[in-house]
């Protein structure tokens, strides 16, 4: 069951990512999403079974989801990083294509030595008491416990960078590496235990397996998710706010414009614009009309209280609106980044 949950989980999360990180020039974590996706889908019974059989009935499909499942792992460190203002020489080497190649290839090595008979979806259970299989699968979870230390690192630094709800996305993060470095741990003793003969011990320790596997996914997809959806529901509120600001402004545009026509009495006009354009060509229209000596044009109190609204508005996205044009005068609005 947990397999399926855990496929159906970060399909999930992929949809979430194409929909709210499009158009992003870093794909990293849609690429990790993609990947650990297609190595969670690889472990349900059934699709493993049918791959397994395509490809000679050797449990090659096992190789195939680990090496997806590392391949997932790096790209999600990598894409936790670029969001990280400072990286450390460790997390550099940590989350560098020399170590993920020297990973893989020691894991393809190792598997390629265990006696791995006929189609099986326990691989472990059945073939752990094998030193290579033992090896196969601690230079799999040493690998990926390391990813997950440097993305615990990276998102502890968010959270003391963070405010408020900003910060929600990064202790997300950070429990679901905690949690994942946890289940790394256990899964690397647990093939000690077997390649020991300990089975009493090896099966106490698989008890804490489903909490912490399902764990670890439930909050990195939560980590990877909340953070575009943060931005597209601060973007929903903004685009509300700026229309409600247009829908107030216009009055004041309108007046102004009778008495000094502006640019956007030409060409296309400002109703072909988005709200946020249209609402900078108001507020730099309304000034001009202000303080422009061939013209008589003044304000209220509080429509000045308005204009000054607006203008705030638009200043807090960093520096004005798409499209706008940039002003030299001070206290006017101009092209935001």
């Amino acid at each position: 069951m947990t397999p399926t949950l855990v496929s159906a989980l970060m399909w999930a999360l992929v949809a979430v990512l194409l929909i709210l990180r499009r158009g992003r020039a870093d794909r990293s974590i849609t690429y990790s999403a993609v990947t650990i996706a297609i190595a969670m889908t690889l472990n349900i019974d059934p699709v493993y079974i049918w791959v397994d059989d395509l490809l000679g009935g050797t449990n090659v499909a096992t190789l195939l989801a680990d090496l997806a499942l590392m391949v997932g792992i790096f790209f999600l460190g990598r894409g936790v990083a670029k969001a990280s203002r400072a990286k450390p020489g460790t997390v550099r080497i940590a989350l560098g294509w020399t170590l993920l190649a020297i990973a893989l290839t020691g894991a393809a090595a190792s598997f390629l030595l265990i006696d791995r008979g006929s189609t099986t979806t326990t691989f472990m259970l059945d073939l752990g008491a094998q030193p290579a299989a033992a090896g196969y699968s601690i230079i799999q979870f040493v690998y990926d416990g390391v990813i997950l230390t440097a993305m615990a690192a990276i998102a502890a630094r968010q959270i003391g960078e963070s405010r408020a709800a900003d910060r929600l996305p990064a202790v997300a993060l950070l429990t679901g590496s905690l949690s994942g470095l946890a289940l790394s741990i256990v899964i690397i003793a647990m093939d000690l235990a077997h390649v020991a003969g300990n089975l009493e011990l090896m099966f106490g320790l698989s008890a804490a397996y489903d909490p912490l596997f399902l764990t670890t996914f439930v909050f990195l997809c939560l980590g990877l998710a909340g953070q575009p959806a943060l931005r597209w529901g601060r973007a929903q509120t903004r685009a509300r706010a700026t229309r409600a600001l247009v829908d107030r402004v216009t009055p004041i545009w309108d007046r102004a414009s009778r008495v000094r026509p502006g640019l956007s009495q030409y060409g296309a006009g400002i109703a072909a614009e988005d709200d946020e354009t249209q609402l900078h060509r108001q507020v730099v229209e309304i000034r001009d009309a202000v303080i422009d000596p061939r013209v008589t044009f003044e304000l209220s109190d509080d429509e000045r209280v308005l204009v000054d609204e607006a203008e705030a508005h638009l200043i807090g996205r960093g520096a004005g609106s798409r499209g706008g044009e940039v002003s030299a005068r001070p206290g006017r609005p101009g092209r935001a980044q």
